[in-house]
């Protein structure tokens, strides 16, 4: 069996940033994938290959647990994990984010470390994922000891029009936080090229700050640094003290193999961590392994989120589409006229839809290219709260079960009212189309992109998987290192926050093993 002094399950977001941080230190490293690297071709850029065909969709089925229902997950296994398919837009969470925040559901509830703990964080997430943005224009934008590392991306004629109209109307619009590999004043040399298929697609050209191009390719060029694909980890195995992980058992081409670390971290993504560690119940561990608080799998949370078409009443020649967001309701209702106190959510641009996803979602359309030439894209957000029955479980297979059930669906309803109402000052037509085929229309339970907090972090073990270090209560070797450890969602992308945190850990693994960074990795 072999030994490494770090073995890191899941290469995404969490994964591949802990293994690019800690690959300059020495520490012999082993990152298990469970795909493979992304083709690149053509098909990358194929609406009908993404959304109709499911070229890549690799996760297999899951089963709904109210219904019985099998269904495909938003969930893709390869080297960068979903990052190959994310927006790219990477937001701070909201200085108040991290306390209690009353909703009308209920009451969102603190974490055990505030906003000043995770900036400097932030600022070094913003930096190694090269994120575009201004300070200051987002009325919620929390403070920064740094400005973003690059200029905003620039508006297209009719998206700087709608920023206008936008404002013109009250709001206040602003440039989205957004991760792409771009060089507007050296476009003949910019990995990213403006194309229209960077939502929710693989990018081509290598275009977008995916874990893979930032984070794990990088890492590789370490010597210490070794990288398995096509495995997948089937338990973890605690020693005879019930207190370490000694065993990483995981199939590879067909094969059982077993290796063993100083430290194994777990960031295969919130729902996959939580069905790992349940699968690896043992008699030390009955409910799982490190869940004596029973929390492992429970606390669910994906955000409510609609995603919809509105059609300008001009044509809406845009190729790269997603530059501006709207915040005003984040935190409450402005125009309410009935005294509502409580968040509604955020607004922000989607990459553009074409004929093919128009003709998907509005068949009796006479001409979707015509509508499709018409589209603007938008993307609300509402966070939902932490519900203990909200949870992950495994079959009597070992398959993953997941119960989930929205909250907070009044707020998010009126915020789509509040984006209807605006459809005439954005010179658009007084009617939207839901965009099913693309993220699901209001995301049903297959819309796992924003899945966390199945693991939360905090100081009591008894009501708490993680410590504030993201090490289990229950172990002294095991860590977590993706979106598990989440207390609450807040209303925004939670793919900043991931990334801040396997920083924040990476710095804590670095000081616990003795082995300080020796020279620094510059961004790609």
């Amino acid at each position: 069996m072999e030994h490494y002094d770090v073995i890191v399950i899941g290469s995404g977001a969490g994964g591949g940033t802990l293994t690019y941080a800690l690959a300059p230190t020495g520490l012999r490293i082993l990152l298990v994938e469970r795909g493979d690297y992304l083709p690149r071709e053509i098909e990358n850029w194929d609406p009908r290959a993404i959304w109709l065909d499911g070229r890549y969709n690799n996760a297999g089925r899951w089963t709904d647990a109210d219904t019985g229902k099998r269904f495909t997950p938003k969930q893709h296994y390869y080297v960068g994990g979903n990052t190959k398919f994310y927006g790219a837009i990477l937001f701070r969470m909201r200085e108040r984010d991290f306390g209690a925040v009353a909703h009308v559901d209920g009451v969102s509830p603190a974490w055990p470390l505030d906003y000043r703990d995770f900036e400097p964080y932030y600022t070094r997430a913003e930096h190694l994922y090269q994120v575009h943005g201004a300070r200051g224009v987002d009325p919620d934008d929390p403070p920064s000891v740094a400005p973003y590392p690059h200029p905003p991306i620039t508006d297209e004629p009719r998206i700087a029009q709608l920023h206008a109209d936008l404002h013109k109307a009250g709001m206040h619009p602003f440039p989205l936080p957004n991760g792409i590999l771009i060089d507007e004043a050296r476009p003949q040399t910019s990995a990213c090229v403006r194309c229209a298929t960077c939502d929710g697609y693989p990018c081509l050209t290598n275009g977008k700050a995916d874990a893979q191009v930032v984070c794990v390719d990088p890492a590789l060029a370490f010597g210490n640094v070794t990288l398995l694909t096509g495995a997948r980890v089937d338990r973890l195995e605690a020693g005879p003290s019930g207190r370490s992980v000694e065993r990483v058992i995981l199939t590879r081409g067909g094969r059982r193999e077993e290796y063993s670390a100083d430290i194994v971290v777990l960031a295969a993504g919130a729902i996959n961590s939580a069905a790992l560690l349940l699968r690896s119940a043992s008699p030390r561990h009955p409910q799982g392994l490190g869940n004596s608080s029973g929390v492992v799998g429970r606390n669910l949370m994906m955000h409510n989120n609609s995603s919809l078409i509105a059609f300008s009443k001009i044509p809406n020649p845009t190729r790269f589409q997603k530059t501006i967001g709207v915040n005003d309701f984040y935190f409450g209702d402005p125009r309410a006229d009935d005294d509502w106190p409580y968040p509604l959510g955020a607004m922000q641009m989607l990459g553009k839809s074409d004929a093919v996803l128009i003709g998907f979602d509005a068949p009796e359309a006479d001409d979707p290219a015509e509508l499709a030439r018409h589209a603007l894209d938008f993307w609300l957000t509402t966070e939902d709260l932490p519900r203990a029955e909200n949870q992950v479980s495994i079959d009597h297979d070992g398959g993953i079960s997941l119960r989930y059930r929205p909250t907070n669906l009044s707020a998010h309803t009126r915020l789509r009212r509040r984006f209807v109402e605006l459809l005439d000052a954005m010179q658009c037509r007084d009617q939207v189309l839901e965009n099913y085929s693309y993220r699901g229309g209001r995301l049903g339970i297959s819309g796992v992109a924003h899945q966390n907090g199945t693991a939360r972090f905090g100081t009591d073990p008894r009501t708490s998987a993680l410590d504030v270090d993201c090490r289990m209560h229950d172990l002294d070797n095991l860590y977590l290192a993706d979106s598990s450890f989440f207390v609450s969602s807040s209303a925004v992308n939670p793919t900043l926050t991931i990334i801040a945190n396997a920083l924040r850990v990476a710095d804590h693994l670095s000081e616990r093993l003795g082995a300080p960074a020796r020279a620094a990795v510059a961004p790609v």
